[in-house]
């Protein structure tokens, strides 16, 4: 009897190779259905599916209508350049094999499946042989088609993992692309009726002619409404400011006080020159009795000894006037009372205002760049930062002729506007943006008001 045939095992190595081709299989399909954007996607498609298939260049083509496309993604190239030779040519290329690949299933493709003016620059692009692997969405549309190049001929066993990989990838292709085919139908419809650009022309002029309020925004600050300013009353030093800013104040409360030093100095020397011209008026006096010379200065020194009492009156009146009060009752508006103390003062310096809480307007610092025109009584719209989502209406009142420097530096125009209805006023010192409304204009002439400004300026017409 012959012996019993040995039973058929598989080869190990086959069998892993099996494996890491299913594993592979199924780990480019996981990262395509999870790929978040359409570029993402392409990524994916022509430079990791070099894993489960060998090839040397991969193509992704974005498919509009037959024969109708673009390049989405190139392996190796970050970013597809719409023109360079390559992509002028692939653009070409493609549209000509979809044109021509009228199966379902992953085909070879060569030079030969295309036309005589593109077959002849085949050899400087691609490798000699390629696969052209359809990308079929839900709804049995092809969205677009993956080629694949490389000098080995394709086995058969290769075109059924790409088929496999394929349905994958245009699954998720076509649920990433519904934006993508709104844009589409776009694109036929502006190619196949010529007529559109022409409405779109008409239209678009014809919506250029709408008028519109013309508006401008600009920086916008609560500021008391005729305000009450405190000065220095003298040439001195500001010893110290006794008020906290933002606190109310009484008629009559001590705001601040200046440095008393050379008030008194200038007092003690008005004193003694006062006590030396009395004597001397008493002495003169006394001779004027018996002396005819004395009798006659006696007039002379009388003015000189009420000249230095005015000169201590008025020093007295000074040091009268180092302790600044406050004039009307409000609130005391400034910055911080630190900064002031020990600063040198010029008369007539302005070093704090009392403002009425309940009477306040907007202060505005229109740039020169978005200045329109404004008549007083135009509509404001103040958007404080504090409260961006509420509207606070106001009226212009008043609109400077003159640019001038504004705090931070920009050439700007002074703007006031009184706020509307009869509530309390926002708190002074809050800051926002307002929205000035001009006279009606075009459409045109509002959108391109500043770009035939600049142009202005450039060509000087």
């Amino acid at each position: 009897m012959s012996p019993a045939p040995q039973e058929m095992r598989p080869d190990p190595r086959i069998l892993e190779s099996q494996v890491q081709t299913l594993s592979a299989l199924a780990q480019l399909g996981r990262r395509a259905r999870h790929a978040a954007t359409v570029e993402e996607l392409g990524f994916l498609m022509v430079n990791e599916t070099h894993v489960l298939l060998a090839y040397r260049q991969a193509v992704l083509w974005r498919r509009d209508a037959p024969g109708i496309g673009r390049v989405q993604a190139v392996s190796g190239a970050p970013v597809v350049e719409r023109n360079a030779p390559f992509m002028l040519w692939l653009e070409k290329a493609m549209a000509a094999l979809d044109r021509a690949g009228k199966e379902m299933a992953p085909q070879p493709v060569s030079a030969a499946d295309l036309p005589a003016e593109l077959a002849e620059d085949w050899a400087d692009w691609f490798p000699a042989r390629a696969l052209l692997v359809p990308l079929v969405g839900r709804d049995g549309a092809v969205r677009g088609r993956l080629l694949f190049a490389r000098e080995q001929p394709w086995q058969e066993g290769e075109g059924r993992l790409a088929a496999e990989i394929a349905d994958a990838y245009g699954h998720a292709l076509g649920a990433l692309d519904t934006g993508h085919r709104h844009l589409v139908r776009w694109r036929l419809l502006w190619r196949r009726d010529r007529r559109l650009p022409l409405v779109l022309a008409v239209l678009l002029f014809a919506v250029m002619w709408i008028p519109v309020r013309q508006t401008a925004l600009a920086p916008a600050e609560i500021v008391p409404l005729d305000p009450t300013v405190v000065r220095a009353p003298l040439d001195g030093v500001v010893e110290r400011i006794v008020v906290q800013p933002n606190q109310e104040v009484t008629v009559g409360e001590l705001l601040l006080t200046l440095d008393p030093t050379a008030v008194r100095n200038r007092l003690d020397v008005a004193r003694k020159a006062r006590e030396v011209a009395e004597a001397e008026y008493r002495q003169a006096a006394q001779q004027a009795v018996f002396d005819d010379k004395s009798r006659q200065q006696l007039t002379i020194l009388k003015g000189k000894a009420e000249q230095r009492q005015a000169d201590v009156a008025y020093a007295e009146s000074l040091l009268a006037r180092i302790q600044v009060k406050a004039e009307k009752a409000g609130i005391a508006v400034f910055d911080d009372a630190n900064d002031w103390a020990g600063r040198p003062v010029r008369i007539g310096e302005r070093i704090l205002t009392i403002a009425d809480p309940a009477r306040a307007e907007i202060e505005i610092r229109l740039p020169v760049s978005d200045a329109i025109n404004l008549d007083p009584g135009a509509e404001v719209a103040l958007f404080l930062n504090v409260a961006p989502e509420q509207r606070i209406d106001a009226v212009l009142r008043y609109a400077s002729y003159e640019a001038v420097v504004a705090p931070d530096g920009a050439l700007s125009y002074r703007l006031k506007a009184t706020l509307s209805g009869t509530g309390q006023p926002p708190r002074i010192g809050l800051k926002g943006t307002a929205k000035i409304y001009g006279e009606p204009v075009t459409l045109f002439y509002y959108i391109m008001r500043r770009p035939l400004a600049g142009l202005r300026q450039i060509t000087g017409f």
